[in-house]
Formats: C-alpha cells, sequence, structure tokens
C-alpha cells in the first residue's frame, strides 16, 4: 500500500491534514486505532463535553432566570438519562460526519496501531494482532495527547475518574473533588455543580486558570465562587483512600503544613495533559524529542527523520483542537510543495464555563514581563444594554494595545459568548489592527459585540457608554 501521505491519528489535526491534503490531489491514507474517527476532541473531549456543559446550562436557567423573564414552569427535573443519550447522539454524529468527509474526499481509512517504521513506512498493526506495511512519500505524526496521571492515584473511571470518566457518570454525585483548576476542571466541575454535585476544586498553584490573564483569572474565580464552586489554591492532593464507601481525599498545603482530609464520592484528575507517544516506534526509527516528552519539530513542522513530521499535542504549543487543525493544513500544504504557515501570536483560547473565558494574544503579565509599554481598555457587560436584558451582567473585555503604534496586542473576555466574540479580535491582529481600526468600525446596536468596540476606544482614546 503506496499513498502520497500517511497519517497516524484522526483527531482535529489528522484528520483536517488529511482532507486538506486530498484537496490538493493528494493519496492519503490515515491510519487509526480506535473503533471511531475523530480522535479525543470528537469523541471524549471538545464535543461531549459542550453537549453536557450546554445542556446543564439550559436546566440551571430553565430553574433560576425563568421567572424573571416572565416565563412560568414547574421546577424543571433532571434526566440524566436523556441528557446522556444526547451527548452520544452529538458524538456520533460528529464522527459519523468525519467518515463521510474521508469518503467524500476518496481517503483510505486504516484500522490499527500506527508506528513510524523508518523514513517512508508505517508498520500497522491491527486488533487481531496482524500487521502490514503502509509506504508514504510523508508521514504525518497526529495522536494527540492522554490525560496526565496523579502519582500514587489510580483511575478507575468509576469514582476515581479522568476526563474521560466524567462524562458519562451513571449518577450525579453529591461531593465532587477535582483536582486542578484548569480548563477541563472547571468545565467538567461547572457541568456537576449545575446538576447538583458540591464541587471543591484543589490547585496547586495560587490561582486558577494559568497562562491566562491574571485579572480574568480572579473575575472568573469570584463568579464561579458566588455559583457555588469552593477552591483551595495553593493546596496539592497527597493521596485518595478508595477502601470505603466514600473517597477519602488528604489535601496538604502546596507550600508544606498540616493536612486536611475531603470526602467525596467521586474525585476528577484533571492535572492537564502530555503527548501520546508509546507505542510509535519513534525511538527506534530515531525520531528526536524534546525535554518535555514531545515530538521535536522544526519551523515546517519536520522531524530530524527524513519524510516524518508532527503536529497537534505531541509537539510545541498549546494542546488545542483548533491550533492542531491549523498545523494540519500547514503540513498538507507543505507536503503539496506550497508554503504552509500557522502564526501562533494569533491563536484563540477559550474556556467553557459560564459565562465563557476567552483570550487572544499577550496577556498583561507578559507584556509587563517582555517591557512592552501598552495601554488596556476595559469594558463591562453590566454596561451593555444587550448582555442586561440577557441577564448576562458578570465580565468585562479588556483590549491591549502598544502604547506608541495602537496595535492590538492581545484581547481578553469575560462574559456572554466570549468564544465567539474572540474571532473579531483574532481576525483584527491577523491583519496587524490597531485599537483605533478596532473602535471605529461600525458595530450593530444592540449586540454583546458592543462591549467589544467600546473597551478598544478605551484602549485608543475614551468608552462612549461609561
Amino acid at each position: 500500500m503506496s499513498y502520497d501521505l500517511a497519517v497516524i491519528g484522526s483527531g482535529p489535526g489528522g484528520y483536517v491534514c488529511a482532507i486538506r491534503a486530498a484537496q490538493l490531489g493528494l493519496k492519503v491514507a490515515v491510519i487509526e486505532k480506535d473503533a471511531t474517527l475523530g480522535g479525543t476532541c470528537l469523541n471524549v473531549g471538545c464535543i461531549p463535553s459542550k453537549a453536557l456543559l450546554y445542556s446543564s446550562e439550559m436546566l440551571e436557567r430553565a430553574g433560576h432566570d425563568f421567572a424573571t423573564l416572565g416565563i412560568k414552569i414547574a421546577p424543571p427535573e433532571l434526566d440524566l438519562g436523556a441528557m446522556m443519550a444526547h451527548r452520544v447522539a452529538m458524538v456520533e454524529a460528529n464522527t459519523s460526519g468525519v467518515e463521510y468527509l474521508f469518503k467524500k474526499n476518496k481517503i483510505e481509512t486504516i484500522r490499527g496501531r500506527g508506528a513510524v517504521a523508518g523514513p517512508g513506512k508505517v508498520s500497522v498493526t491491527a486488533d487481531d494482532g496482524a500487521t502490514s506495511m503502509v509506504e508514504a512519500r510523508a508521514i504525518v505524526i497526529a495522536t494527540g495527547s492522554e490525560s496526565t496521571p496523579l502519582p500514587g492515584v489510580t483511575i478507575d473511571e468509576k469514582r476515581i475518574v479522568s476526563s474521560t470518566g466524567a462524562l458519562a457518570l451513571d449518577a450525579v454525585p453529591k461531593r465532587l473533588v477535582v483536582v486542578g483548576a484548569g480548563v477541563i476542571g472547571l468545565e467538567l466541575g461547572s457541568v456537576w455543580r449545575r446538576l447538583g454535585s458540591e464541587v471543591t476544586v484543589v490547585e496547586f498553584l495560587d490561582r486558577i486558570l494559568p497562562g491566562l490573564d491574571g485579572e480574568v483569572a480572579k473575575q472568573s474565580q469570584r463568579v464561579l465562587a458566588r455559583q457555588g464552586m469552593a477552591f483551595k489554591l495553593a493546596s496539592k492532593v497527597a493521596a485518595v483512600d478508595d477502601s470505603g464507601d466514600t473517597l477519602k481525599v488528604t489535601i496538604e498545603p502546596a507550600a508544606g503544613g498540616d493536612a486536611e482530609i475531603l470526602e467525596a464520592d467521586v474525585v476528577l484528575v484533571s492535572i492537564g495533559r502530555r503527548p501520546f507517544t508509546e507505542g510509535l516506534g519513534l525511538a527506534e526509527a530515531g525520531v528526536a524529542m524534546d525535554e518535555r516528552g514531545r515530538v521535536a519539530v522544526d519551523a515546517h513542522f519536520r522531524t530530524n527523520v527524513e519524510g516524518v513530521y508532527a503536529i497537534g499535542d505531541v509537539i510545541r504549543g498549546p494542546m488545542l483542537a483548533h491550533k492542531a487543525e491549523d498545523e494540519g493544513v500547514a503540513v498538507a500544504e507543505i507536503v503539496a510543495g506550497q508554503a504552509g504557515h500557522v502564526n501562533y501570536g494569533v491563536i484563540p483560547n477559550v474556556v467553557y464555563t459560564h459565562p465563557e473565558i476567552a483570550s487572544v494574544g499577550k496577556t498583561e503579565e507578559e507584556l509587563k514581563a517582555a517591557g512592552v509599554a501598552y495601554r488596556a481598555g476595559k469594558f463591562p457587560f453590566s454596561a451593555n444594554g444587550r448582555a442586561r436584558v440577557m441577564l448576562e451582567k458578570d465580565g468585562f473585555v479588556k483590549v491591549l494595545a502598544d502604547e506608541k503604534t495602537d496595535r492590538v496586542l492581545g484581547v481578553h473576555i469575560v462574559g456572554p459568548f466570549a468564544g465567539e466574540l474572540i474571532a473579531e479580535a483574532a481576525v483584527l491582529m491577523e491583519f496587524a489592527g490597531a485599537a483605533e481600526d478596532l473602535a471605529r468600525v461600525c458595530h450593530a446596536h444592540p449586540t454583546l459585540s458592543e462591549a467589544v468596540k467600546e473597551a478598544a476606544l478605551a484602549a485608543w482614546f475614551k468608552p462612549i457608554h461609561i
């Protein structure tokens, strides 16, 4: 079996790479070890978590906001089975959609575990142990990532769960302890809190959402705490005793000190993700790795082995599905003889809590550390007419612009539909736009996007509505 391109892994990076390559006229095969296409994102990550986030948010709004809006209903009741069925249906719709796109673009799917067997060769081991060899002019490693384990804690996906198990609990836990205050922990913690769990988040650092703008993290924590989520920051989980009917979680101060024990029905371990490189034959093939266990690549995604590329979570950069997609497109274009490129300075990041959190570009902390002089413009959603009528007054938009050139360096949003609003900022920054450019663009009224305009006005000159 000989191809122009063989992709190992069918997640967002892999399947997008394969489709783009096929569109450019290449003969493409994708090697996938799982029964369904789509990788972590479509099967046990982005898609199912957003299904539960949306469903649980609708339940909470029905129980708390409808009366204010003049809608009288009986107290809503949770049908967890139906909610989980919706999650499963959405996963199936998305994974079957990838299968359709593969057929449409004449991409061959090869089932089994792929391993780099040297330049131009991929060994594939099927579930029954049978092996075959795939030859390709170019090979792309797109195997994604897996949950990082917590030392000394065994995940059984029943009571001690990773994000995979947390998406499929068969009952609402009375008490849920979330280990890690990153994106996954806060999103899934939000789901189960809305459904009735008492949620406590334990984080080793003294803040939530490491890497995001500090002011954004503080505001988000205040809102989540007001919603009922408890936080134990600067703390670590030393052990989880699962010998009894309830779990006993030993928590210690990160800096040392007396321990305390929390009882929980379920513990979610969400301390991050690590590249999935097991069984890929990388060491045997001589593929170099970096100091953090990621596949080492150059600016064109090439490894040190001729014809072998890598993208997505297995290489440097943020572990985001859309980052992997852009890299997949870039590699496909490079293999096809074109000039693929990814602008890492303009990759948005979204946290799907309520309210949502979104950012693109530099944080204030990064600009200060780099010695960049900047202006910050802020506008609260409490002063936005559309947000008020939607009962969505929490949060703000912040625009950071270069003090001398006015070029927008970063935009950070806590508020309703932040994940959609951030796209406007990304487009502006992709074309090196200024705060004045954004401020002078006519925005429809009344819309949430006016808050973005007002924040740009504040960074450039003065806002109108505060």
